[in-house]
Formats: C-alpha cells, structure tokens, sequence
C-alpha cells in the first residue's frame, strides 16, 4: 500500500507540473482542481475574467488525454442542447438518441450562472449519479468524468443564482486569482514561443486515472477523523450566522477529497490537515449566512476558518 501511494504521488506531482507549465504560479488551484479529478468530483471555477479558468481545464485534459466539451451557457441555452435529444430516423423507423457534449472526460461549463435554473438543473443527474435519463432510457458518461464549471462574481447582470441544490453537487469552489509579479513576468517572456496546451506532454491515460481514483478511494480513514469531520461540518450547522450548513453530502465529499490529498502527499492514511486543508473550499460556498452576517461583511471562508479554529482536533493521528 505504502508503495502504491508513493507512485501516486509520483504522478500526481507529475500532472500538476505539467499543467503548472501554462498555468504559472498557481500551483493550489491546480492541485484543488486534480483532488477534485481524483475523487471524482467536480469544481465550481469562479473569478473574473482573464485568470486562466479555461486554460485550467484545456491543459488538464492534455495532460491526461481526455475528451474535452466546452459548453457555453446563455439564457437561451436548452437542456437537451447539453444532454442530447432523441431524433425520429425515418429508415429505422425508431427514435434515436444523440449524445450532447456531456458525454466527454471533462465538461467546461463557462459561465454557468448565465444559463437558466432549468439548464442548469439539467446538470443536476449526470453530476451526482454520472448519467444522463431520456426517454425513460438511462446513459452512462465516460470516466473519469468531472464538470469544470465557471462564473464570473463581479458582473452578476443578466445572470441567475446557482441555487442550493446545485452548489451542493459542486465538490468544491476553486478561485485561480491574479498571478503574482514574477509568475506573470514569465508569462510575458513565453509569449509567443511559451509551454502550448497543444504540445504538453501527456502524463497518464485516461485507464490509468481511473486507477487512481480506485487507489485513493481505498485509502485508509481511521474513526477519530470521521468524527473530526463531523464535528467541523456540524458546526456549521448551529454557527449562529448560518442559516444554511452544510450537508452531509458535504461530509462525504471532505473525506473523499482528504483521500486523495493524503494519497497526493504519498500517505496511505488520512491525518487532520487534510482535513483543515480541504474544509474551506469544500464547506465554504454551501453555506448561506444569515442577513445580519453579510451585514458585517462576513464570509463563508471566515465562517470555516472560524469554525476550523474552534473545533477540538483529534490527536496522536499520525498513523492508522
């Protein structure tokens, strides 16, 4: 086991290398967004425009040589314009069914909060249960599969809230921010002969991160981290200002998410940092504050942060 988690660790650094090659000096949204990957999850991207956020997931499908369909979402985008459409065939005299451009590895939903609730919701299925329902008729997606969804949080014109019960299928909520002076500086200097997503070298098939995320699911979690994880995700349950915490679906996704981390870090066992590394991009955008919170100018990220703080750590975790 030790061994297998030394390899995974091997190429997991491996992949965010080579993503890091087009995507300078952000190396932990890269690695957040490879987590997400691995524990078959998916990230919701969000920033202002220019900051990489398609070129992220461009130079991970590279990477990993998986099918990528970008989506552009538009008010007048419809459901079956993302999940597909059965077409009457005339010499066949049947209904036929043809796959939309979730049917890929990864999807790049751009601008997601651009599209209408009932587009949006279209995602809702094949996000939790990886297929698609038409027609009574159920299709399985390929694997790996993750959803790379992205909104801008400054111009909110014309743009409809992510409701609850979507932000919940997110694993996590990733923002990639300006890069600093000497990352940007080198970005200047590549240009026009810098790394290419067309050209990066490729680090795993797509056989092979499915046998990644089989790893890191078996990676060991021993019981005073469940209840660690329970405890931080129930705090933000009874935080006083929060009127929504997060679910369990949320306490699933932590413990996944840790897996992976610990497997990245070639541990075959979980220990509480990854726990306190993960919670906030995990917790933090299921949770709505109260209306005197926001007041305050208060945050979800401070709310965990908070919480993280105040909550009691298991000890001597080091080992299983």
């Amino acid at each position: 086991m030790a061994a297998l988690a030394g390899e995974f660790r091997q190429r997991f650094e491996a992949l965010a290398g080579n993503v890091e090659q087009v995507i300078r000096g952000k190396r932990e949204a890269v690695e957040l967004a490879l987590i997400c990957l691995f524990c078959e999850g998916h990230v919701l991207i969000e920033d202002v425009p220019g900051t990489g956020k398609t070129t992220l997931a461009r130079s991970l499908a590279a990477s990993i040589q998986a099918e990528l369909r970008r989506v552009q979402f538009t008010p007048d985008l419809l459901p079956s314009d993302i999940t597909g459409v059965s077409i009457y065939d005339q010499a066949s005299h049947r209904f036929e069914f043809h796959r939309g451009p979730v049917f890929a590895n990864l999807v790049l939903a751009d601008e997601i909060n651009r599209a209408s609730p009932k587009t949006q919701a279209a995602l809702l299925e094949v996000m939790e249960e990886r297929r698609v329902t038409v027609d009574g008729e159920s299709h399985e997606v390929p694997r790996p599969f993750m959803v790379l969804a992205t909104q801008n949080p400054v111009d909110m014109d014309g743009t409809y809230t992510l409701p609850e019960a979507q932000l919940d299928r997110f694993l996590m909520r990733v923002a990639v921010g300006y890069p600093d002076p000497a990352s940007e500086v080198e970005v200047l200097k590549g240009m026009p002969t810098g790394p290419r997503i067309d050209h990066l070298p490729l680090i795993a098939r797509a056989a092979d991160v499915a046998g990644m995320i089989d790893f890191a699911a078996r990676i060991h979690v021993a019981d005073s981290i469940y209840d660690y994880v329970v405890a931080v995700v129930g705090a933000t349950r009874h935080s006083p200002e929060v009127r929504l915490g997060a679910s369990p679906r949320a306490s699933l996704a932590l413990v996944r998410a840790s897996k992976v981390r610990a497997a990245a870090a070639g541990r075959h066992f979980v220990i509480p940092e990854d726990v306190k590394a993960l919670a906030v991009p995990v917790l933090a955008h299921r949770l709505l504050l109260t209306a005197e919170a926001e007041l305050r100018d208060r945050t979800a990220t401070a709310v965990v942060t908070e919480i993280l703080s105040q909550t009691p750590g298991p000890h001597a975790l080091t080992k299983p």
